[in-house]
């Protein structure tokens, strides 16, 4: 994928992730404005309700305060004697005593005839024993009809805060609810919506974006190792064709010198070439984890010394310098013999071709009770800080300095570290540009 359509598409993501937003803010800020209007709508209702309810009552209770008036002959006046102490909760002034249940009927009447259908409870003030007297509530059973509650529901009107001299009663309205209802106090913020969905989105575009540029990098690695496959297959296949021919011209059939030298040739191209066909397939062979480990008890020294030898071997026309220090106590571990052998000669051929002078190497081995360490510095062209973490990944090559002219797939490094990874180890890597890099690998020992 091009940048420019890694650009589109984040740019298309962008809008269409704004575009999302906005219309949530819009559709939220229409709900509110909505739901703000319905609920001043339900205040006003509640509010004529309750001045509704009030005057049915304060008319109820007028109208009562009127018939006692006249069974008793009280000709005191009407003004003021009916008083409301809160919503739901009324006082009514009378001249003599009265009896609770010829109370209590005379109000289920009245409530009656003005639909007031609300459960009650009564008071009356016994000014002898300075004692409120109540009565059981009085529930509404619909259709007009009035019943006493068991005596188990206990009601208790509220206490006055204010003493009266003589007769009154008072009327209670417990279940009467006239709290009024606040837009702004609503437990979940439809915002909340909002900056969920935001994360939520935001969280889906950069894992898009991020699959989107792993891709592409892959993609590119991928591209730059064909590239170099086919090159480094390409040359040896035409070192051999060339030299075949070479040996089928006539005039070199009688010249045993040029032939041997050309079948030489085709022997070690034949050679390299089968070399880079294995490490392909071996690392297929990781890759699907079908590769078998035959571990046994290894010397590292042993192997590290054999190692020496055979690298001194091949640098003796090019030059360079390898130096063992097997300073472990305990250097024996569980492991394949192969692969080991393998992992050490690949760290020891990326410090011979990452290197632009003569290669000065060196081995140091160390152990602890537990931990075997095998420590390979060189004096090569070193590794930057933001390359470190790349370098093991499959196909990569540091693109920095001179490494595109250095033959390989990108592989080695990857087969170290899992071959080590296999055998229950770690690998670690320092590096200085320019100065040299130390990789060192830690295995754990064999016990016993």
């Amino acid at each position: 994928m091009k940048v420019r359509t890694i650009n589109t598409v984040i740019l298309f993501a962008i809008i269409s992730m704004i575009c999302i937003l906005v219309i949530q803010i819009m559709w939220i800020k229409n709900t509110q404005s909505i739901q703000g209007e319905n609920i001043e709508i339900q205040q006003k209702q509640v509010e004529l309700n309750k001045n509704y309810f009030k005057s049915q009552v304060i008319s109820s209770l007028q109208n009562i305060r009127r018939i006692i008036s006249k069974q008793t002959a009280d000709s005191t006046d009407q003004y003021g004697a009916v008083q409301l102490l809160s919503d739901n909760y009324f006082l009514v002034e009378i001249s003599d005593e009265l009896q609770l249940f010829y109370l209590e009927t005379i109000l289920k009447r009245e409530f009656y005839y003005n639909k007031i259908n609300q459960d009650f409870q009564v008071g009356i003030y016994d000014c002898f024993v300075e004692k409120m007297i109540y009565s059981d509530l009085i529930q509404y059973k619909g259709q007009g009809s009035f019943q006493n509650a068991p005596k188990t529901v206990k009601i208790i009107s509220p206490k006055l805060s204010k003493k009266l001299d003589g007769h009154y009663f008072t009327v209670y309205f417990p279940s009467t609810d006239f709290k009024k209802m606040n837009p702004l106090k609503t437990n979940f913020s439809p915002w909340i919506y909002v900056v969920l969905i935001a994360i939520l989105i935001l969280v889906f575009f950069v894992f898009t974006i991020n699959v989107i540029v792993k891709q592409k990098k892959l993609s590119e690695i991928k591209n730059d190792f064909i590239n170099n496959m086919t090159h480094e297959l390409k040359t040896p296949i035409s070192t051999i064709g060339l030299s075949a021919e070479m040996m089928m011209r006539p005039t070199n059939h009688s010249d045993t010198e040029k032939i041997q030298r050309y079948a030489s040739i085709i022997f070690k191209e034949n050679k390299r070439l089968e070399s880079q066909v294995e490490k392909v397939l071996n690392f297929a062979k990781l890759d699907r984890e079908e590769i078998t480990m035959k571990n046994e008890k290894i010397d590292i020294h042993e192997i590290l010394k054999d190692i020496k030898e055979n690298y001194e071997f091949s640098q003796e026309i090019k030059g360079g310098q390898i130096t063992l220090e097997a300073e472990a106590e305990n250097h024996f571990i569980h492991a394949d013999l192969v692969h080991i052998t393998n992992l050490f000669f690949n760290l020891l051929d990326n410090a011979t071709k990452y290197c632009e002078k003569e290669p000065m190497i060196i081995i140091h081995t160390s152990s602890n009770e537990k931990i075997l360490k095998v420590a390979i510095s060189d004096n090569g062209i070193g590794i930057s800080k933001d390359n470190i973490e790349l370098i093991f990944e499959k196909f990569y090559r540091v693109p920095n300095g001179n490494i595109h002219n250095v033959k390989g797939f990108g592989l080695g490094l990857n087969y170290v570290k899992t071959i080590i990874e296999a055998h229950k180890g770690k690998i670690y890597v320092s590096s200085i540009p320019n100065s040299g890099s130390t990789f060192t690998c830690c295995f754990p020992l064999l016990r016993g």
